[in-house]
C-alpha cells in the first residue's frame, strides 16, 4: 500500500534533470559544454529592471499579501500593452498575473475540466502539459501533426476527436514548444471557431509571443471579436521576453466569468503573485519596449544562424525552427531519440531533447532551444553533430 496519490504517481518525472545528467557524464574532449535543453534566455535582464526589482524589494509593503490575482498597476499595464498589440480592448478586469506560464496552465485546466475531461494537446506537446493532465485525472488525446505540414494543427482532424463529448478545450502553442512553428492566423482562427461551435475554450499559450519574426507583431486576430470572453483563453510568461524566468511571473487573460472561477484557484495555490517583480515588470513593459524588440532581433537573428549552420549537414534535417527552438530529425534510423540525445550530450558534448520527451510517435526528432547559445555556441553545437553522423 502507498500513501501516494495515484495518478501523481504514475505521472512521468520530470525529463529536464535527466537529461542534465547525460550532460554532467560528458568529459569536456571537445571543448565546453553546450547546453540546447531548456528554454532559458541566454541573456541577462537589463540593469534598470533589476534596479527596479531590488527597490521594490526593499519596500515593506511589498512584503505584504497582495491581490490573488495580482497587482493593479502590472494588470493595467499588460492589458494595455496585449490592447496595442492585438488592436482589441483587453481590460485589467480580463488579466491574472500568476507564478509563471506553468501555473497559468495548470490554473487555467482547473478551472476548466475535471477528472474523466479530456483536452485535446496537438502532437508534439509541450510535456507539463501533459504531465498537468494527467496528474489531475484528465485525459490528454493527441491531435497528430506532422513535418510535411510545418506541425501545423489540422483543424479537420480535430473536429473527429471531439466525437465523445469528453473534450473540454483545445491547447494550441504558437509559436510552438517543442517544434517552433508559428501557426498561421486562418489557422487559430479555425480553431476558434471550433471551439465556439463545440462549446469548449480554447487555450492559446503565448509564451513565445515575442519572438515572431519581424513583421509579425499581431499573431492572431481574436481579441477583435466581440464574444471572445466565452471561449478564448491566453496563457503568457514575462520569464522569456525580459530574461526574468527565476521571478516566477506570467499571465492568463480570460473573460471575467471564467477569471471569476479562476481567483478561486489562485487563492488556493498561490494567494498572490510575488510582488517586487511586478512591480519592476509594471515600468518594465513601457520602458523596456526597444531593448524587447532588440532581444527579439537577436533570438531571430540565431535562429538564422542555426539554420545556415545545419543547412550544411548532411543527414541530419530541420523539420521546422522558430522562436526559441528547432525540431530536427536525426540521422540514426531505428535508433530511439533518448538514445541519440544521451549520445550528443556524453560523447560530443551537446545536450539537446530526445523527441520522445514531447508524445508519442517522436522517436525520430530531438528539439534543440539554440536561444540558449550565442551564435559560436549554436555553430560549434552544429559542427559537434556532424561529427557524430560522420562517426556513427
Amino acid at each position: 500500500m502507498t500513501i501516494i496519490n495515484p495518478l501523481l504517481h504514475d505521472t512521468g518525472t520530470p525529463p529536464i534533470p535527466e537529461a542534465k545528467g547525460w550532460l554532467a557524464a560528458y568529459d569536456g574532449r571537445h571543448g565546453p559544454g553546450i547546453d540546447l535543453s531548456q528554454a532559458a534566455p541566454g541573456s541577462a535582464p537589463p540593469e534598470s529592471l533589476l534596479a527596479r526589482a531590488a527597490t521594490a524589494a526593499a519596500d515593506p509593503s511589498h512584503a505584504r499579501y497582495g491581490a490573488i490575482q495580482g497587482d493593479m498597476a502590472l494588470r493595467e499595464a499588460f492589458a494595455a500593452e496585449s490592447t496595442r498589440r492585438y488592436g482589441a480592448t483587453i481590460a485589467a478586469q480580463n488579466v491574472a498575473i500568476t507564478a509563471g506560464c506553468n501555473q497559468a496552465f495548470v490554473t487555467t485546466v482547473m478551472a476548466l475540466a475535471r477528472a474523466g475531461d479530456a483536452v485535446l494537446l496537438p502532437v508534439p506537446w509541450y510535456f507539463n502539459h501533459q504531465m498537468t493532465l494527467a496528474m489531475l485525472g484528465i485525459e490528454a488525446r493527441p491531435l497528430p501533426t506532422t513535418p510535411e505540414a510545418g506541425f501545423v494543427p489540422d483543424v479537420e482532424a480535430a473536429r473527429a476527436l471531439l466525437h465523445d463529448g469528453k473534450v473540454r478545450a483545445i491547447v494550441l502553442v504558437s509559436p510552438n514548444n517543442p517544434t517552433g512553428a508559428v501557426y498561421p492566423p486562418a489557422t487559430i482562427a479555425a480553431f476558434a471557431q471550433l471551439c465556439r461551435e463545440a462549446g469548449i475554450a480554447l487555450v492559446l499559450d503565448e509564451t513565445y509571443r515575442d519572438f515572431m519574426p519581424a513583421g509579425h507583431d499581431r499573431p492572431h486576430s481574436q481579441f477583435e471579436a466581440a464574444d471572445w470572453r466565452t471561449h478564448l483563453i491566453q496563457l503568457y510568461s514575462f520569464s522569456k521576453a525580459y530574461a526574468v524566468p527565476g521571478w516566477r511571473l506570467g499571465a492568463i487573460v480570460a473573460g471575467e466569468t471564467l477569471q471569476g472561477e479562476i481567483g478561486k484557484v489562485l487563492d488556493c495555490i498561490q494567494i498572490c503573485p510575488a510582488r517586487a517583480g511586478q512591480s519592476a515588470l509594471s515600468w518594465g513593459i513601457g520602458a523596456l519596449a526597444d531593448w524587447r524588440e532588440t532581444n527579439r532581433a537577436d533570438i531571430n537573428s540565431r535562429a538564422g544562424t542555426f539554420r545556415q549552420a545545419m543547412s550544411a549537414l548532411n543527414g541530419w534535417s530541420v523539420d521546422q525552427a522558430g522562436a526559441y527552438f528547432a525540431y530536427v530529425r536525426h540521422p540514426f534510423g531505428g535508433v530511439a531519440a533518448a538514445q541519440v540525445a544521451e549520445m550528443l550530450a556524453v560523447r560530443w558534448g551537446v545536450l539537446a531533447l530526445p523527441g520522445s520527451y514531447f508524445g508519442p510517435g517522436q522517436d525520430n526528432h530531438i528539439r534543440l532551444a539554440f536561444a540558449n547559445a550565442d551564435e559560436a555556441g549554436i555553430r560549434q553545437a552544429v559542427a559537434r553533430m556532424a561529427l557524430a553522423a560522420r562517426s556513427a
